[in-house]
């Protein structure tokens, strides 16, 4: 049965929440392939408003968009140049449009490195490799790297301020800081700093420092109960 959109978020968040913990534990991003693949086809299951393939296993397709379109998802934890992206040359027959995701640990989000047609995409592909599948080497996917998304396109869950700081937390999961009405690239050390101003700690009850996303939730709920008290104070 196709999941709802909101389902799919659900899940996604979920899926988040369970490679946040796992990381917290010890484990490293590349050993958790399994996860990590889901979380990818989830989140372009959410971002193209499509639906995952009816079978695990489907043939070369991981989502199908309401155009029927049918996607092969990839998501890397590579953050260089060096290696690469594989693909089964049998299977690449029944899909339409690859995506390649890249995840990011320090922010927690996925960077989109491809989305093409399965036609540019093989032309990225180099030849045969020893075990008979095609690569992209990740030196292509990182000089061609861009969003087909705009962070403006997803909608805003949570919103809060602070001088002259506006935290947002996305439909994604992802935390993003305005400063000026410009978007903070590196949002880490800003959290950090208002963390640091309004007394909200850096790590957990396991002693471990909250990652960007779970410090940008906490602030914003920490900063929404500050402004509620304040306005009740002024009230009286």
């Amino acid at each position: 049965m196709a999941l709802t959109q909101m389902q799919i978020i659900q899940s996604l968040g979920d899926a988040m929440n369970w490679l946040e913990r796992e990381i917290s534990w010890g484990a490293e991003p590349a050993e958790l392939r399994h996860l990590m693949g889901r979380i990818g086809e989830l989140y372009v299951a959410m971002f193209t408003n499509g639906n995952l393939a009816e079978h695990v296993n489907e043939k070369g397709y991981d989502v199908v968009t309401k155009e029927n379109e049918r996607i092969s998802v990839k998501t890397t934890t590579r953050s260089t140049g060096n290696g690469h992206v594989a693909f089964n040359p049998n299977t690449l027959q029944y899909v339409d449009r690859i995506v390649i995701l890249r995840f990011n640990q320090e922010e927690m989000e996925l960077v989109i490195l491809l989305d093409e047609s399965i036609e540019i995409a093989r032309e990225l592909m180099t030849s045969r490799r020893p075990d008979g599948k095609l690569a992209i080497p990740m030196s292509k996917l990182i000089k061609t790297q861009a969003k087909i998304r705009d962070d403006e396109e997803l909608i805003v869950l949570k919103v809060a301020t602070f001088k002259g700081y506006t935290i947002q937390e996305l439909e994604s999961g992802s935390i993003e800081v305005i400063a000026d009405g410009k978007k903070v690239d590196v949002v880490r050390p800003v959290l950090r700093e208002i963390a640091e101003a309004i007394g909200v700690a850096l790590f957990n009850s396991n002693g471990n420092p909250y990652n960007t996303r779970q410090l940008g939730t906490l602030l914003i709920k920490n900063l929404k109960e500050m402004n509620k008290i304040k306005s009740a104070i002024e009230l009286i």
